[in-house]
Formats: C-alpha cells, structure tokens, sequence
C-alpha cells in the first residue's frame, strides 16, 4: 500500500499548482507499453502454446486473463512436451513472470497437479496469482457434471470442470475469490458453507465433508500465499516499463466467447480481445498487437455447429494425423474443412494484427483440398455470421477447391521451401481473409514454424 501511496503523492506534488489543479501541460505521458495478444481465431485447440511460447522467449511477463482448467496448451519443446490447463504457457521460460488474472477461475488442487505433472522447479516463483481472482471448489465441478446430466439430450457438452458454476456464482455475486481465502478463515468458512448449503437445497444429491474442504483448503492458502498479489498494479507498473515486453494468452477462443461464440454452446468467459481488459485491468488503449492462431482447418470439441464438418474418410485422416483429441478431455474432436467466414467474423471482433496458421503439415497427403468462403441460406448468400444457431439447420457452405501438395512440409523452414501447391493455399486464404499471415506452423515442436516477415 506504501507504494501506492506514494505513486498517489508523486501525481499531485508534481502534475498540480498550488491551488491544487491538475496541470495538463505537467502531466507525463504516463504508460508508454503495450500488450501483445494471442487469441484462438476458431473454437480452441489451435495452437495458440507454441506461439505463446515462441514469443515468450523474449517477454517478460506472461498472462492468462479468462477462462480456467477447462483449456489445455500444449508445448513441445525437444523431446519434451508441457500440457498446461491454468498455468501461463511462459512458465518454462526461468527468465520470464507469469501472472493468471482476475478474470481466471482457478481449481487449486489442479493447479498444484499441473505443476507437478510438467515437473516445473521452483515454477512458484515466477508466478503471480491475482487475489481478485475467483475459486473453483470439487463441488463446483460436481455440480457441472448434474446440471449437464439434467439437460439430457441438450446438453452443451461441457468440460465438467465447474467452469459455468463459478462464472456464475461470479456474477450472482455469491462466489468466493482467493482474497477471502487468504483473509479472514472464519468469514471464508462462512462463505464456503453459505455456498454448499446453496447448491443442496437446488441439488440434494450432493453430498461435500465440509470441514475435510475447509481444513485442505486453508493448507493450499498457506502454499499458495507468497504467489498472491494485486496483479493490477503490477501490470501497471509494467506497462510503465518501455523495456518490459508483455504477452497475454487467451484460453478457449472466439468461437466459444460467450457474448460473441456460438451461444449456448460456448465457454463461459470473454475469451476474444474484450476479456483482456476485464481480465487483467489493462486499459483498451495499451493493448497492442493482436494475434489470431488458427489451424489449416477446422476443429470442435462438444456440441454446437461446425459448418464444415466432415463425416468419414476426410474426418479420419484429420483427426488421426491432427492428433485431435482434447488435451483437457480427451474427446475426439470434430473435424472439417477451413471455414474463412468464422475467421472473418472472429477478425471482426478482435481486429487481428496478424494470423498465424498451425498444422498445414496435416493437409500433406491429400489429393485437393476444400475451404469453405460464403454461407447461403435460403439460397441468399449472408453478409454476417447469424447469432441464431438455429439458422445452421438451414445453411449450405459454399466451397473453393484447391490442388493438394502430396509430400512432407514438416522439414520445412522457410516460406519458399513449401510445395508450390502449399504456398498457394496460404496466399489464396490470406487473400480470403485480408490479414496477413506472419506464421506457418508445420509440425508440434517449437521449431517447426515458418515466419514469413
């Protein structure tokens, strides 16, 4: 608080006039820094990791701003790969800081299991955890896995990680954040049962040993404490760095937005641009360049459309030479072909700087190759991505067909040692979506990366 204090008194002693007015013509420049933004362009699982991680080597603080265990990264770095749900992808980096803001929900048990399944040394103190932030109980997570059982056939297809509870204690204003863990015990005690005994009279089937919850979790309060801190000020404090390089990853993706996704189907967090600010209390005006990874086609996890999907020999040779399944569940993934207008509109809503495009090497063996460019419905061509998803009962996708490279891009490293016919499909999907595409991913490990400017 002293220095905040003193960063207070600093302001009037030397930007006021006697009389106690702000002088604007003393008023310093104040943040000078901006932030660089890396966000899932599709519905998630597009490799959004290793362009963090690739970034990360020169960042000096890394940020999660939305979202919690229910989003898996993947690292690959030689013959070692990190599989990160809650802790920032800059956590390998020994010289880098990495900060999970208020806007993440974090399950304390799962983020001790993570640390210790990447086998991270001393990963504590390089991370900073926001005390604005809000827990993820067992209970949250039981919970989750009711209410999916009790919509039956129309289910979202959740993770069942308690994400949707929280959020939604979160903003019922009923939720209980790391501050009062490491507050007052009693008041938290409190908190806690009010909470159980909440989810009882909805849910009576759920049974939870109170004090067996209090006694593990005011023992994670002891472990986690020297992580614990206003991490507001100290972005501020960054951004008013111009030698601090900042990162924010995104969790989940666009698509799955739950103001700009494909509604109900999608998170319950602002994962596109928006959720920077309310996640990290980074003013709109210091966020910088945004980036948007997308694969070289199209994935789902769960429930809801996907325009392009594929059924039979197209969805096999994807999802077995993608590896698709979910890093957090397991799940096979739903797989179709490159869809431009859900790129479009998710660069409608983030206003990407650039694109980086991951697993073109997963298109290798196929003869030609398909992106979907328009959606009709009714036999009109729209303008826009509908909000209702009903519509897609009645939306046919329009197609370009592209000639296949049949060989290997997995070795390659430059942007003119791709097969022509490679080359061809980045210029033609870039000339689809008006954004440059600054990276070409060829492979899982950090290398295998093409930069083109």
């Amino acid at each position: 608080m002293a220095a905040l204090h003193n960063l207070t008194d600093n302001y009037y002693s030397e930007n006021c006039n006697v009389n106690g007015d702000v002088c604007p013509q003393k008023i310093k420049p104040g943040i000078v820094n901006k932030v660089t933004v890396i966000l899932g362009a599709q519905w998630g699982d597009e490799g959004k990791g290793k362009v963090v991680d690739m970034l990360s080597e020169k960042a000096d603080l890394v940020c999660r701003c939305a979202g919690g265990n229910n989003a898996g990264h993947t690292v690959v770095v030689g013959d070692t790969e990190y599989d990160f749900h809650l802790l920032p992808s800059g956590i390998i980096h020994e010289h880098c800081k990495n900060v999970i803001g208020n806007g993440v929900v974090i399950h304390l048990p799962g983020l001790f299991e993570e640390a210790e399944r990447n086998n991270l040394c001393n990963w504590g103190d390089r991370l900073m955890i926001s005390d604005r932030a809000h827990l993820v109980f067992d209970l949250h997570q039981t919970v989750d896995g009711l209410q999916e059982l009790a919509k039956g056939k129309n289910s979202i297809g959740t993770t069942k990680k308690g994400i949707g509870p929280t959020y939604s204690n979160k903003a019922g204003r009923s939720g209980i954040r790391i501050c009062d863990l490491l507050g007052d015990f009693e008041l938290f005690s409190n908190k806690f049962r009010n909470l159980v005994n909440a989810y009882q009279k909805v849910h009576p089937e759920l049974t939870v040993d109170i004090n067996k919850e209090l006694t593990k979790y005011k023992e994670y309060g002891d472990k986690i404490r020297p992580m614990v801190g206003d991490t507001i000020y100290a972005l501020f404090e960054a951004l008013n760095d111009p030698h601090k390089n900042i990162i924010v990853e995104g969790a989940n993706a666009t698509m799955l937005d739950i103001d700009f996704g494909t509604y109900p189907y999608v998170t319950s967090s602002s994962c596109s641009v928006g959720g920077v600010c309310t996640g990290l209390g980074i003013p709109p005006c210091k966020v910088g360049d945004v980036f948007g990874v997308f694969k070289a086609y199209t994935t789902r996890v769960g429930e809801g459309i996907l325009p392009t999907e594929q059924f039979g020999e197209v969805a096999e040779i994807l999802q077995k030479q993608g590896h698709e399944y979910g890093t957090t569940t397991g799940r096979k993934r739903r797989c179709g072909w490159l869809d431009i207008m859900v790129i479009k509109y998710s660069h409608m809503v983030n206003g990407y700087s650039a694109l980086c495009m991951t697993k073109l090497d997963v298109l290798d063996t196929f003869e030609e190759l398909k992106v979907g460019v328009a959606y009709k419905y009714h036999g009109k061509t729209l303008s826009s991505f509908p909000a209702d998803q009903d519509m897609f009962n009645s939306v046919e996708v329009e197609y370009v067909t592209l000639p296949g490279w049949k060989e290997s891009t997995a070795n390659c490293r430059q942007f003119n040692e791709l097969p022509v016919n490679a080359q061809q499909y980045i210029k033609t999907i870039e000339e689809l979506l008006a954004v440059p595409l600054k990276w070409i991913g060829v492979g899982k490990s950090r290398e295998s990366i093409i930069q083109r400017f």
